[in-house]
């Protein structure tokens, strides 16, 4: 039993992480959500979140709202991807349960003090800037943190907001700097992996066989699928980013890399936000962080389709 804290910014792909670890009790103890601002504005960040809970069964998990804008640039949201609500076509009840009034930078802190050291794993789905406010607000957090694993980066696929920078780390790249050289220990799934997990037509017609209420939001989510892709890198599929922090929570042997060190650009107007991945060990910096780079898109499907069948 791993026990996690979720920090999003829910997102369509997020939403589908979320799920997944929804529908994983024996193997992940969901001990709360925190959301930031990223994808959509904080506000719809939250109700996201306490929406999706709902409907995976699990209102009673606490959400705690965060930063709702980057640590000290103007937010930058990608409604062009996630539609206007974030969910891109899937329409949620208002969740009944309230999200929970203390602010997720303190509620991290006091979460990580509380418990024993190295008990919990911080997933990150967004942005860094609720951890990164953390460690900055307290870095004795620091050797308390069992292990972040953080969808951000890119090394060969380059970017998809520039086209030197993945989403979460051009949002808030000072946020990024803070968690890379924190020494806490990370794990990041970057473009260059999470590009090969594709939602096609098969696998969209093979996820509307599964006859949950999960299956059937995620189906309406990347609908893009069934030959329609809105943008033109997509024309072979729809990335399901966020899923694979879960994904590898849950089977570790989907997917490999190699601890490097990874810096990222902070000001460069031309390359904000890239990620410096030290691949081959030329620069002689530390390695701070295990970065995956390859996968088996089938088996993390069946894992997905398997998984999303158990829920309510």
């Amino acid at each position: 039993m791993r026990r996690i804290i979720i920090d999003t910014d829910p997102g369509k792909d997020d939403a589908v992480a979320i799920l997944l670890a929804l529908a994983a009790p024996e193997e992940l103890e969901l001990v709360s959500i925190t959301t930031v601002a990223g994808n959509v504005p904080l506000s719809r960040t939250t109700a996201n979140a306490l929406a999706l809970l709902e409907l995976g069964g699990r209102a009673g998990v606490p959400v705690f709202p965060g930063c709702a804008r980057p640590m000290i640039r103007l937010p930058i949201t990608a409604e062009h991807v996630h539609g206007e609500t974030g969910l891109q076509g899937l329409v949620l009840p208002e969740a009944q349960a309230p999200a929970r009034p203390q602010h997720a930078v303190d509620h991290l802190i006091e979460a990580l003090l509380r418990e024993p050291a190295g008990s919990i794993t911080l997933c990150l789905l967004g942005p860094a800037t609720n951890l990164a406010m953390a460690l900055v607000k307290a870095p004795e957090i620091a050797p308390r943190i069992g292990e972040v694993i953080w969808m951000a980066g890119a090394r060969s696929e380059g970017g998809n907001v520039t086209p030197a920078a993945e989403y979460n780390v051009y949002a808030d790249p000072e946020a990024a700097a803070v968690l890379l050289d924190s020494g806490v220990p990370l794990t990041m799934l970057p473009l260059d992996l999470t590009h090969q997990v594709l939602m096609t037509r098969d696998r969209l017609l093979a996820l509307r066989k599964v006859d949950t209420a999960a299956a059937r939001a995620v189906a309406v989510m990347f609908g893009d699928a069934d030959g329609n892709p809105q943008r033109e890198r997509e024309k072979d599929g729809i990335p399901l980013h966020d899923p694979c922090v879960i994904a590898h929570l849950l089977d570790p042997t989907l997917f490999t890399g190699r601890r490097i060190n990874v810096a990222v650009e902070t000001a460069s107007p031309v390359s904000l936000g890239m990620t410096v991945a030290d691949w081959f060990h030329v620069t002689g910096r530390p390695q701070n962080a295990l970065w995956l780079n390859e996968t088996d898109a089938d088996r993390f499907f069946e894992l997905l389709l398997t998984r999303l069948a158990r829920l309510p």
